[in-house]
């Protein structure tokens, strides 16, 4: 990683003397005054006065220089507090990240010695950290706590020095539009690199940060974002919406997206970090019905057993409507109150349930116990059925449903006393339960209603050697279809190539699954994938789907957007089943069949990885009551990622993924024929209850 200065206009010495303030005690652990003026230092009034005049003779000044004043006196009065950090040791590289040796940058928060940065600064983990003081003195620092939910990390320093704690802006006195002004110290000269831009938008990444179009780079990550008065917005952090992990976020480095996290947020909970706690996002426990995150109310899917929201009594069906005394009205109003809390913070819930409104209140959790999926053991039938219930197809040996008696052919019609008119909602009532517990089941058989107790057991790890068709249609010409055989899928806006199998069997009326098949880079040929995965297609009723790489020798992350507009064009076409969608790919293909797997949760059902580890430090998700993800693995005994692929595959399962497993023999390139076919049959399964 090369630093680089990120400077809109020219930073001019002052004197020394017009820089230094005495900010309000902080020793006591109280906040400096965050709402009137006469509470900033004497100076800065000062170099108020200065852009005031500056303004007031704007007919005889340029507007831009009156601009570069001001950013100047801003800048100038922040300059105390932000101190420039090196680091020494360490990793190079963490994953695809070169993290470097390049100095980075900290803000003083506290009288007593303590400095707060981003993560990302530290994530080489380094044996040596040293903060030079805006004196120039240099001391050693270490890491005394972390912020895991912001990305952040508090510094201790000793020293005898004065340290100046900088004015901090309130939340309600951020203003869209505003000016904004990103400070690092990354180089030797007295004076900070600085990028100028506007505050973009509050409430980002969850509530978490607040936006800005200043061109921010590792030079600024850990230092302030100020306004035109020199308080501080918040602290400069790589954050992303979809990542959780330090480097998050790093890839829009100087592209005018930047994030801080407002340093008015931070304070609160300065003392527990200060005291070696280590900050966690808070989870609930819950799945909320529906994926429009911006449209739909918060209506509780799933209530995860061992959770906070299950131990405060939140059932399926309610409908959250406020929240640590907020409105809410749509799915991502709810996810940003949560967003800003901490695992250990206690949140007032209304929930409306019936015609009732009940107040509840919940702990956040730092984790939830892992999930595991509870099995009645049927697979059901897939025709569009004008008969109530879900017609079982298949009944799995010595599973709870074969115990209890239920039968092939039997209609259920409810699960947990819970109508089931379809199979996701099936899905969504088995997701409220865990294996071993006990429910009530109910079927029609011929002209008999049965109720039946059963003991739920867990997902089986066998495929059945043979299963009997999943729809009873004979006519599979009837009625307008699309095109079906080899088909172009050309999208306008994107350069790359894709194409789709349609078995030629495909009926509109029948749900068919869709393989994603990512291609091994410089190992494509489309003649040879038909021809092995025609007869497949046409067996269990899949589509095979392959987008390519626009580069023929590698694939791109950037690309799995388009991976995912290729699946939502194949699905604006098809009668495609959502429960038996699945990523596949050998080495690079299957390192992208995990990014799209694990960045599109929402549809994936599978993950097929051939010789392929989990890409490097890739968080995988915890289990999913409602957005259920089984994984096949295969890898040759005698390739060199083996250990590697062996480590996850046993922490996936301690995470209570249904994982299979194939060892492969010699370096094979793709499966055998039979290998092929038990493949198929696990995708078959995939809608499994």
């Amino acid at each position: 990683m090369t630093h680089r200065r990120c400077s809109s206009f020219p930073t001019r010495p002052w004197a020394a003397t017009n820089l230094g303030w005495v900010s309000d005690p902080t020793r006591s652990g109280q906040s400096p005054n965050l709402q009137t003026p006469t509470a900033w230092p004497k100076t800065l009034g000062s170099l108020a006065l200065l852009v005031l005049a500056a303004a007031s003779n704007g007919a005889e000044q340029d507007v831009r220089l009156q601009e570069q004043i001001a950013i100047q006196a801003a800048v100038q009065a922040v300059a105390p507090s932000v101190v420039r950090v090196d680091t020494v040791g360490g990793l190079e590289r963490v994953g695809q990240v070169l993290v470097g040796t390049g100095p980075t940058t900290g803000l003083i928060v506290s009288e007593d010695g303590y400095v707060i940065s981003s993560a990302f600064n530290f994530i080489q983990q380094p044996t040596t950290i040293l903060v030079t003081l805006p004196s120039g003195s240099r001391v050693a620092a270490e890491i005394v706590g972390r912020d895991r939910a912001r990305m952040l990390v508090l510094l201790r320093i000793e020293t005898e020095e004065e340290l100046i704690v900088p004015p901090i802006v309130p939340r309600d006195e951020m203003v869209v539009g505003q000016w904004t002004i990103a400070v690092g110290r990354t180089f030797d000269s007295p004076h900070p690199n600085l990028s100028v831009g506007l505050l973009s938008a509050r409430d980002r990444i969850w509530g978490k940060a607040i936006q800005t179009d200043a061109k921010v780079s590792p030079n600024n990550y850990g230092g302030p974002l100020i306004d035109i008065w020199g308080r501080v917005l918040g602290v400069l952090v790589p954050l992303s919406p979809q990542g959780q992990d330090e480097v998050a976020g790093a890839e829009w480095y100087d592209s005018g997206i930047g994030f801080a996290v407002p340093l008015a947020d931070i304070w609160p909970h300065l003392d527990k970090l200060k005291r070696g706690e280590q900050l966690k996002p808070g989870v609930m426990g819950i799945n909320l019905k529906g994926t429009d995150l911006y449209s739909l109310p918060a209506e509780v899917a799933a209530v995860q057993p061992k959770s906070p929201a299950r131990d405060a009594g939140l059932q399926p069906g309610d409908v959250i409507v406020q929240a640590a005394g907020n409105e809410i009205v749509r799915q991502a109003q709810l996810r940003h109150v949560i967003g800003r809390h901490y695992a250990g913070d206690q949140v007032a819930l209304v929930v409306r349930r019936d015609d009732r409104e009940i107040e509840l209140t919940l702990e956040l959790a730092d984790k939830l116990e892992p999930y595991q999926h509870p099995f009645l053991g049927v697979l059901p039938m897939r025709d569009a059925d004008p008969e109530p219930g879900i017609m079982v197809r298949y009944v799995y040996s010595g599973s709870p449903a074969a115990e209890a008696g239920i039968e092939v052919g039997d209609r259920l019609v409810t699960l947990a006393e819970t109508p089931v008119p379809q199979i996701s909602a099936a899905l969504q009532v088995l997701a409220n339960h865990e294996p071993q517990s006990e429910i009530q089941v109910r079927v029609l058989r011929a002209d008999q209603t049965l109720d039946m107790q059963v003991r739920l057991s867990s997902l089986p790890m066998e495929i059945p050697a043979e299963l009997p068709p999943a729809h009873r249609l004979t006519d599979r010409e009837q009625g307008e279809r699309p095109p079906v055989g080899s088909i172009e899928i050309r999208l306008p806006e994107e350069s790359n190539q894709c194409f789709a199998y349609v078995p030629e069997t495909y009926h509109p009326a029948v749900p068919h699954g869709v393989v994603l098949w990512l291609t091994e880079p410089g190992r494509w040929d489309r003649d040879e994938l038909i021809q092995r995965y025609r007869e497949l297609c046409r067996q269990y009723d899949l589509i095979l789907l392959a987008p390519q790489p626009e580069d023929p020798a590698r694939w791109q992350p950037t690309e799995l957007e388009f991976i995912r507009k290729s699946l939502d064009d194949l699905m604006s076409n098809y009668n495609v089943d959502r429960t038996r969608i699945v990523t596949q790919g050998t080495r690079a293909g299957g390192a992208m069949a995990w990014l799209t797997a694990i960045g599109h949760r929402e549809l994936i059902r599978g993950v097929v990885s051939i010789d392929s580890p989990l890409p490097a430090r890739i968080q995988f998700p915890a289990n999913d009551p409602i957005e259920r993800l089984a994984i096949w693995i295969a890898y040759p005994k005698e390739s060199q990622l083996a250990k590697r692929i062996q480590t996850e595959v046993q922490s996936l399962e301690g995470m209570k993924y249904p994982v299979q497993i194939q060892e492969l023999e010699g370096d094979v390139n793709q499966l055998s024929e039979t290998q092929l076919s038990t493949l198929a049959r696990w995708i078959d399964t995939l809608d499994r209850l």
